[in-house]
């Protein structure tokens, strides 16, 4: 069970906070499947064009580098034979599930954006606002 990230799955983990990104390590270890690292940090620039498109609904993105340097969200996808089961939110709960226990187990706070009450978003997961890291 379980696997290893890819070489482009760890490129766009870099510059996501260590703890998060050692929650995501741990998940794939321990995931009965495959998923894929959709995206990381990303810039104010790049989350300002997400607005405009409508894709993303707030400027205060935890994927924009925190005061601690580092972004505090990552969205992830998982893989059902090769590609992304965009209608399957199973799926993604199965995945949601899977980084929560990991996270309990690093003692890593994890919040996912499928538990959100106003908008789903599946892909998504971050640590509290606020976070500053194990101590």
């Amino acid at each position: 069970m379980g696997f290893q990230l890819s070489a482009r799955d760890r490129q766009r983990l870099a510059g996501v906070s260590p703890d998060l990104a050692a929650v995501v390590e741990a998940a794939a270890g321990a995931y009965n499947g495959r998923f894929t690292v959709l995206e990381g940090a990303r810039s104010a620039q790049r989350q300002s064009r997400l607005l405009a498109q409508g894709v993303s609904q707030t400027l205060r993105s935890l994927h924009i580098p925190q005061p601690d340097g580092w972004a505090h969200a990552v969205d992830l996808a998982p893989l059902v034979e090769g590609t992304i089961p965009w209608e399957d939110w199973a799926s993604f709960k199965r995945l949601a599930e899977v980084m929560k226990e990991s996270a309990a187990r690093l003692e890593i706070p994890l919040e996912w954006g499928g538990d959100w009450t106003t908008l789903k978003d599946g892909p998504h997961f971050q640590l509290p606002r606020g976070w500053r890291g194990k101590a």
